[in-house]
């Protein structure tokens, strides 16, 4: 069902921080996931980055190997952005607690962007290593085999999100399922695999034809790995987010507001607004009274209160988020002269919505 309010994440059951904690065999399995998951002999799981439950829903008919799996839909966390939702995946913990609270951070005045683990003084893997500025171990401190695209290996966000795994990776997406299949057969109880090819294209091209292409892709290449393997292992599959059409949706923040925003963070769909000393309120005020029609305009504050972020946010975490959050509704965006990222991209997300929070958990097992 489709409301007005914000969609959170659900901390206790159906969410994605309970998928790894649950099947390296240390919780119990999300309500979703269908009992007989718990027998398999070894798992893998595949994570698509910007497969979400409404998109693949809306074109099931391209995906018919992914819309017979079991499963249903569940929620992701918040902010709905990559670097926040694949560190909660992979570490089993909310953005509250491993402190990757968004795509760009601010960071002692600098925004670092996660994925490229740069600020606007450059390569930063040096000057905020990511080991410390995200500390829990991953995969409950398991080291399984991680496979993922090649280029990422080396990166800070890798180092923050993965460290510690054995990585084996592909090159081109037919591979992927080959370097399963070779780590499975030498005996590995738990696979991690991702892609990002849905959420890339998605930015770029929206929800047409290119966007249909690239899904069957996927859904040929599921349907490859689950052939691939041997009888016993379970294939689970989510995302990290889904995706909204954005086309006219650019939206500018008042002046009002800029006037009493010292900086700001976060992404179009979640802009995290700093305040001038002194004029957090005031700025929750200019920020509601202007843009409450296109955002859930909040406070730091009440986010923490209502547990946006999880039951728990470090003192870490506190001082990364900003004094008042944008999240924006509907098809809207925020435009920031600080951020580099394009203003024509189409798909977009980071916010709270329906089509941005669910996720699928989808599962086979034979």
């Amino acid at each position: 069902m489709v409301t007005d309010e914000p969609v959170l994440p659900d901390w206790a059951d159906r969410c994605v921080t309970k998928l790894v904690p649950a099947l390296v065999g240390l919780e119990d399995l999300p309500s979703v996931a269908p009992d007989s998951l718990g027998d398999a002999s070894a798992v893998v799981l595949v994570v698509i980055d910007g497969l979400g439950w409404h998109q693949l829903q809306q074109f099931a008919s391209v995906a018919p190997t992914l819309s017979m799996l079991d499963g249903g839909p569940i929620t992701t966390v918040a902010p709905s952005t990559t670097s926040a939702a694949l560190t909660s995946i992979t570490t089993g913990t909310a953005p509250g607690e491993h402190g990757i609270v968004g795509y760009r951070i601010d960071v002692d005045g600098e925004n670092l962007n996660c994925l490229s683990w740069r600020t606007p003084s450059g390569d930063a893997r040096e000057r905020i290593p990511p080991e410390s500025f995200q500390a829990i171990e991953p995969f409950c401190g398991e080291r399984p085999v991680v496979v993922q695209n090649a280029p990422f290996q080396k990166t800070g966000f890798t180092r923050a999100h993965l460290r510690g795994t054995r990585q084996q990776n592909w090159r081109t997406l037919p591979t992927l399922p080959v370097e399963v299949r070779r780590a499975v057969a030498a005996g590995e109880p738990f696979v991690y695999a991702y892609y990002d090819g849905i959420d890339k294209i998605a930015h770029e091209f929206g929800f047409g034809e290119h966007y249909e292409a690239e899904l069957a892709t996927v859904d040929r290449m599921i349907g490859d790995l689950m052939m691939m393997l041997p009888r016993g292992v379970a294939v689970v599959v989510t995302a990290d987010h889904g995706l909204v059409d954005c086309t006219d949706g650019r939206t500018e923040l008042h002046w009002d507001v800029w006037a009493l925003t010292n900086r700001s963070s976060g992404e179009a769909r979640f802009r995290w607004l700093h305040a001038e000393p002194g004029r957090a309120r005031d700025l929750l005020d200019a920020a509601r009274h202007h843009h409450a029609d296109r955002a859930w305009v909040v406070s730091a504050e009440q986010a923490i209160d209502e547990r946006w972020f999880g039951r728990v946010v470090s003192e870490a975490a506190r001082a990364r988020l900003g004094d008042v959050a944008v999240a924006a509704r509907d098809h809207w965006f925020f435009t920031d002269r600080a951020d580099a990222t394009p203003d024509w991209l189409i798909g977009r997300h980071g916010s709270l919505s329906e089509a941005e929070m669910r996720v699928p958990m989808l599962c086979h097992w034979s």
